[in-house]
């Protein structure tokens, strides 16, 4: 395979509509794989045990969470019975973990993604749209690797598994949508205002404790509920436990409103990506 590496002029006018995205993708594919095996890969080169480590840090955290919340704090669940209650508040905690673990990743980094990446602004033809991409690529494994602990988990602790598991990938699809926008917009953000990476842990860190992770949405007092409910994670956490843990059907026609809401967010974002593109040479 013959490898491009003609300078083109950073100053270009981009495409920015969803067809143009949809075409780059679908034409990138190949490069995106090998992309995200890279990061994925890469995050554990030079370790013992390699990519294994990849599956025991969710086995490990799921152990810890099982041995604080029930033998520690001794914290029930509002709506598990007495004798589940040790076991399942650690695995109705660890989807939570889960969810807000994907979204953190991928913004976290989002901003840093365009500077760590120089080389590919300035020299090379290379479709740097991508890298959010590739990021939340490689963010969706290690959420595939902590979803299979859980369910591994939820089967040994109940001795089944619901059917309705298999929604799962409904249910964090108009996330992944919402937070590749959010990721464009940062990554762009981040080229001009180095302080968004700053600013964006301390976010993160604060959603942590303003999202349904260690606790139900019931246990908010009613005037505080609100604010919880427009958290963006509030709504996919709930419907990942309703999926994984309670066995319902997820709410289909939250889900649509949800994936609408999430794709003006993602054009939105990828237009004002390709729009400031042009100056991101400049600044580097």
């Amino acid at each position: 395979m013959t490898t491009h590496s003609t300078t083109i002029n950073p100053h270009a006018a981009q495409p920015t509509s969803l067809l143009a995205l949809s075409r780059s993708l679908w034409r990138n594919r190949q490069l995106i794989l090998q992309m995200i095996k890279r990061e994925v890969v890469g995050r554990y080169k030079g370790s013992a045990m390699g990519l294994a480590w990849s599956f025991f840090n969710p086995v490990f955290m799921l152990a810890v969470y099982t041995f604080v919340f029930s033998e520690v704090f001794q914290s029930r669940w509002g709506n598990i019975g007495d004798a589940d209650s040790k076991t399942q508040f650690a695995v109705v905690l660890f989807v939570g973990m889960i969810v807000l673990g994907l979204f953190c990743e991928v913004i976290n980094r989002a901003p840093g993604l365009i500077l760590s990446n120089v080389n590919y602004v300035k020299k090379v033809i290379f479709p740097i749209e991508i890298l959010p991409v590739v990021a939340m690529g490689a963010a969706l494994f290690h959420s595939f690797i902590s979803l299979s602990v859980l369910l591994s988990a939820f089967a040994i602790f109940n001795g089944f598994l619901h059917w309705t598991a298999v929604f799962i990938p409904l249910v964090l699809l108009p996330l992944v949508i919402l937070t590749l926008g959010l990721a464009w917009i940062l990554a762009s953000l981040g080229v001009f205002l180095r302080d968004v990476g700053q600013t964006i842990g301390i976010i993160t860190t604060v959603l942590m404790f303003l999202s349904p992770v260690f606790y139900p949405v019931t246990a908010v007092p009613e005037k505080f509920r609100p604010f919880i409910m427009a958290n963006p994670l509030t709504f996919i956490i709930e419907q990942a436990r309703e999926v994984l843990i309670w066995g319902h059907l997820p709410n289909w026609i939250g889900l649509g409103i949800y994936t609408l809401a999430a794709t003006v967010i993602a054009c939105l974002g990828y237009a004002w990506f390709q729009k400031t593109r042009k100056g991101f040479a400049d600044v580097l």
